[in-house]
């Protein structure tokens, strides 16, 4: 590699160190506890500007969209809510929920990632690959991708299980500290709360939700399916892992199925993304999605494979 590729490397790896969030600088302690009892108690003229919005704001149903114009009518990301995402093993939720994120970037949301699952550096990889629309982005297309994360995106540093109650230090952190407006938490089960124990998953929701109505920001759970007879049956909610309240409590519960069965026909979508749940939206959509394995991108028609959507590659450049 010339000198010039490898400054350009290290630039990008500088890029990278400021996205992370790095527990050394949190103060758990701070924000172990839930907002004082004293402090929830408001005049309700606090609420003046807040309530004329509401009958005359320019947006009533304030909230960011999902990628495809065709979902843009009938769902939305509301703030201070609480959104669970649910489906079989590797049938592609982490995937599609990069992409998701990438878009609320888009719309100017500061957006923070908690995969346990994964190195911060395959998160930034994949999503790398959805930004270019390609599997082998330039190294100037990599320094405009980390240019463009500035501002928007950081990621949680951190593999293996975390403790809900850390979880939950992190999440009330970053959205006071940093301003973070959408939480990825991904998943439920790297959150040191048993499968079997319901009475901790239902206070570790409760609080999700709760950390979500008092700040606005909006929180994304990542929860797992139950193991069935067969992969190929389209789940829905009843069907997820743990506590009924996981998707009690939960404003909005999306499904995502990839349709293993797919063949040669290419009308036939490669997965699904079902809103389950909508609390506060009226539809509850089925969308048909197709994949385009070199970006890592889903859309929502059946086209070649090769094409990237316009309305996608716009994202770029909605600073």
């Amino acid at each position: 590699m010339s000198v010039q590729g490898l400054n350009r490397s290290a630039d990008i790896g500088d890029k990278m160190l400021q996205v992370l969030v790095d527990e050394s600088e949190i103060n758990f302690e701070k924000y172990l506890d839930p907002i004082p009892e004293a402090e929830r108690v408001k005049p309700a003229q606090s609420y003046e500007q807040a309530l004329i919005d509401r009958f005359y704001g320019q947006d009533p149903d304030p909230g960011c969209y999902l990628p495809w114009q065709k979902t843009h009518s009938q769902f939305k990301f509301r703030p201070g809510e609480l959104s669970v995402w649910a489906g079989t093993n590797s049938h592609g939720k982490s995937m599609l929920l990069s992409q998701i994120v990438l878009y609320l970037m888009a719309q100017s949301q500061k957006c923070c990632i908690a995969s346990m699952e994964m190195k911060p550096l395959a998160t930034l990889q994949r999503q790398a690959r959805q930004f270019v629309g390609s599997e082998a982005p330039t190294i100037e297309a990599l320094r405009e991708y980390m240019a463009w994360c500035l501002g928007k995106l950081w990621i949680y540093d951190q593999i293996g299980t975390v403790k809900a109650e850390r979880m939950l230090a992190v999440v009330r952190h970053c959205i006071k500290e940093i301003g973070i407006q959408h939480f990825v938490i991904d998943s439920l089960m790297k959150c040191g709360i048993g499968s079997d124990d319901y009475n901790r998953q239902k206070h570790f929701i409760d609080e999700l939700s709760t950390v979500a109505k008092d700040s606005g920001a909006h929180v994304h759970l990542v929860a797992h399916s139950r193991k069935g007879d067969t992969e190929h049956k389209v789940i829905d909610k009843f069907d997820i892992k743990g506590a009924g309240e996981i998707t009690d409590m939960a404003d909005n519960v999306l499904i995502v199925w990839k349709n293993r069965q797919k063949e040669d026909d290419a009308t036939e979508p490669d997965a699904m993304l079902i809103i389950d749940k909508q609390r506060n939206g009226e539809h509850t959509p089925k969308y048909r999605l197709y994949y385009h394995q070199p970006s890592f991108q889903s859309m929502t028609w059946a086209g070649d494979g090769k094409a990237i959507p316009d309305h996608y590659q716009r994202c770029r450049w909605m600073a």
